[in-house]
Formats: C-alpha cells, sequence, structure tokens
C-alpha cells in the first residue's frame, strides 16, 4: 500500500476539535462555525441561513455537523436549502469534519457548517 501526504494548497483544512471549539488553520474558534477553501468564520447556528445561501455559486455540496451525535437538521432549513439548489448532507460534527477534509484534498467544491461537541 501506498501512502501520500495529504496537500491543501492554499484551502483551509480543519486541523482539531474539542469541547465547544474548532481549530482550523491553525486558528481556534469557539462555537458554531462554516469552513469553505477561502477560510472560516463564526456561523450562527441553524436559523443562520443566509451565509449558507451566498455560498450556492462556490460550492457543489454543504455537510451540516450536528454536533455530537447525527441529528436532523431543521426541516424548514434543509427545504431552503435544497429549493436553492445546494446538495446538503447532514452528519454528527466529528465525520463531517473528516468528510469535509477528504474531499477538499481532492480538490472538491465543498463547504461545512458545524456545531460544536
Amino acid at each position: 500500500m501506498q501512502l501520500h501526504e495529504i496537500r491543501f494548497d492554499a484551502a483551509t483544512p480543519i486541523d482539531g476539535y474539542g469541547a465547544g471549539f474548532f481549530r482550523i488553520g491553525g486558528q481556534v474558534i469557539e462555537g458554531a462555525v462554516l469552513v469553505t477553501a477561502a477560510g472560516a468564520r463564526v456561523w450562527g447556528g441553524f436559523e443562520d441561513i443566509d451565509p449558507l445561501l451566498a455560498l450556492m455559486d462556490d460550492i457543489d455540496v454543504l455537510f451540516l455537523g450536528t454536533g455530537a451525535e447525527t441529528a436532523h437538521p431543521p426541516a424548514a432549513l434543509r427545504a431552503r436549502l435544497e429549493e436553492a439548489g445546494l446538495g446538503v448532507e447532514a452528519m454528527n460534527s466529528p465525520a463531517a469534519c473528516r468528510t469535509y477534509n477528504v474531499l477538499l484534498a481532492e480538490g472538491r467544491r465543498v463547504a461545512v457548517a458545524l456545531l460544536p461537541v
């Protein structure tokens, strides 16, 4: 088996997470966060839909990290994002971090909105 070093080029990977925070591109952000290849910012949670909709032209899929456990996001949120044509995948936040990093390393157009664990 061959192992290859993961390269993110100029994209912003998720370095780690813990109780109530995420480490992204070397920066610690407490609370919910929205991460794209361009950077990370504080996110207001499921009620804060406008920043997610603003990503429509830049990404193909949005991962929703629902915290420590996998949960369904609010139906109205999912419906609004899907009506706008944005692919949405919900999973627990640790899985969302891993999935985001893998697809980011592949050069895919992805973003992740995370609730803390």
